[in-house]
């Protein structure tokens, strides 16, 4: 039986156009199959802030970071945890992922017309010993363009393949199975779709209106994680991290469902992992949704008081930014599923920013006058729109009338006035002195000696209840979901494995599809940043391997 393409690429995500361009430039041809309609291309990217972790960069240096390859693994490595049988070629892809964030990653997506903001992010501070989990310096690197502008060079390349003939992009067309003959797995068939005008991110409908079979030399699976499937995300939910929320919001749209996971699991391949997963606790809803339980991230700076669900502050070092799991498993063992952020006017205008390119149209339309009025404004307009509409936000001018508004928020009132007075009240008192046995007060004197923070991320140290700083502001937080750390098992070649470790003929995997590399090149935790650029760097991997393998 002929083959109908060379390779077959099953996700039209980031990884996904990745793999495709470098198939293109090795002139293959390929079928590029999606279950989203043409509109959605670039997946969960498109959506992204962008963020790359680089290792020693230029912006780096420019702010006067020192970073290395060594200080960068230590990270890594400290914060991933390896400590599994299964983690042999994850972490061997963590050590190739370091090597490409310190070496060619950057220059060679300058090449493609990629450029970055000069203000580089300190994500994942930590705050644990030298060899515990976070970033020790800021690498985290906003594409200029936000995830539309990383996608935009690979979106390029993949086109002109179909203008050369070398590439098909059938979109609505869902896998459903994997078989193949010979000992190589060659053969992807499922169901063709209704055809959709519904807009990127929306549900686009499942009415099965055809079936369709399609043979090549090489399939790579690029097809995502499993966000947007709470019954999946619930199922896999790790016990480490208590039990799982009760109530969820949505990071990605619905049709990140993790179903070719499973289509994957039957042909034989061997899914590591999957209790390992990534869910951010600063989510609130989006005002103005586009997919169904839309939540957004607070990028918090690290000055808002952080309260558990009956006003407690949370403990040392689960400060806003500093440890996204350590935080959760916390939440998750105090009996809630929401917390609360409490700060004021001039803290929510330099230290909040929000991901998603949406919400950040300055960088997304790469309109310089457009930072530069973010920096002048009292409080930034994306920022301000939650504050006017978003429902997890209460804005007053007295801390009796702030409490009653949260209260109000909730089921039942948890928030006792007198005792969270007093806790701001302490933290406070703690403000007025150059010393304080405050740990997170000594964080944010300390992130202003990194002059990337004191420009536009971290507020000048004062008091809460100082009310020249007002009007006071909390925001209700839910658990947000968003990515899969665990995924099929690949090795450095991305060639997917079977249970026993053996080579399954044919088939690679790539995003977050294989933990973005390996099945979990992450461990059990992330620095930021890490995401997009796994996906660039297995997606790569994946198109140059599948090239060189077919006639």
């Amino acid at each position: 039986m002929a083959y109908d393409a060379d390779v077959i690429v099953i996700g039209a995500g980031l990884a996904g156009l990745v793999a495709t361009a470098e198939l293109v430039a090795a002139g293959r041809k390929v079928i590029l199959l999606d279950q989203e309609p043409e509109q959605s291309i670039g997946g969960q990217a498109h959506w992204s802030f962008g963020g790359l972790f680089l290792v020693d960069s230029p912006e780096q240096r420019r702010m006067r970071v020192r970073d290395s390859r060594d200080l960068a693994l230590q990270d890594w490595l400290g914060t991933a945890g390896f400590d599994r049988q299964e983690d042999h070629w994850p972490r061997r892809w963590a050590e190739a992922y370091i090597d490409f964030a310190s070496g060619e990653k950057r220059a060679w997506l300058h090449t493609r017309g990629v450029r970055f903001f000069p203000v580089v992010g300190w994500a994942e501070r930590g705050g644990y010993d030298a060899r515990g989990h976070g970033n020790s310096v800021p690498r985290f690197h906003i594409t200029w363009g936000t995830g539309p502008g990383l996608l935009a060079p690979f979106e390029r390349r993949v086109r002109e393949g179909v203008d050369r003939g070398l590439v098909q992009v059938r979109f609505r067309h869902r896998v459903t199975a994997l078989s193949g003959s010979g000992g190589t797995l060659d053969t992807v068939s499922g169901e063709v779709l209704e055809l959709s005008d519904a807009p990127r991110g929306t549900a686009s409908g499942r009415e099965v209106v055809g079936a369709f079979e399609l043979r090549a030399q090489a399939v790579i699976i690029t097809s995502g994680g499993i966000g947007g499937n709470h019954d999946l995300v619930r199922a896999q939910w790790p016990g480490r991290l208590g039990a799982p929320p009760a109530r969820m919001l949505s990071g990605v749209p619905a049709h990140v469902d993790g179903l070719m996971l499973g289509v994957a699991e039957r042909a034989g391949a061997h899914h590591i992992n999957g209790d390992r997963m990534w869910h951010y606790t600063e989510g609130i809803e989006n005002w103005d949704p586009i997919w169904a339980r839309h939540g957004i991230r607070i990028l918090p700076g690290p000055s808002s008081l952080w309260l558990d669900a009956r006003g407690r502050r949370l403990p040392v070092p689960l400060f806003p930014g500093f440890d996204t799991l350590g935080t959760l498993e916390h939440i998750m063992r105090s009996g809630h599923d929401h917390t609360w952020f409490v700060l004021d006017r001039k803290t929510i205008g330099k230290e909040f920013a929000l991901s998603g390119s949406e919400q950040n149209p300055d960088l997304t339309g790469r309109s310089v006058r457009g930072v530069l009025n973010r920096a002048r404004v009292a409080v930034p307009a994306p920022v301000q729109a939650f504050m006017d509409n978003g429902v997890d936000f209460v804005v007053e001018d007295d801390l009796s009338a702030l409490v009653r508004g949260m209260n109000a928020l909730t089921d039942e009132p948890l928030i006792d006035e007198e005792e969270l007075r007093r806790e701001i009240t302490a933290r406070d008192r703690e403000i007025t002195n150059p010393f304080t046995k405050d740990l997170q007060v000594m964080a944010i004197r300390g992130a202003r000696r990194y002059l990337g923070d004191k420009l536009i991320r971290t507020a000048a140290p004062h008091r809460i209840l100082d009310a020249r700083s007002g009007p006071l502001i909390a925001v209700r937080l839910s658990i947000l979901t968003r990515k899969s750390l665990g995924g099929l098992e690949t090795d450095l070649s991305s060639r997917v494995l079977d249970g026993r470790g053996n080579v399954l003929a044919g088939l690679y995997a790539a995003g977050e599809a294989a933990g973005f590399g390996g099945g979990g090149m992450h461990g059990y935790r992330s620095l930021e940043g890490t995401f997009l650029g796994g996906c660039i760097l297995s997606g790569r991997t994946a198109g140059r391997a599948a090239a060189r393998s077919v006639d």
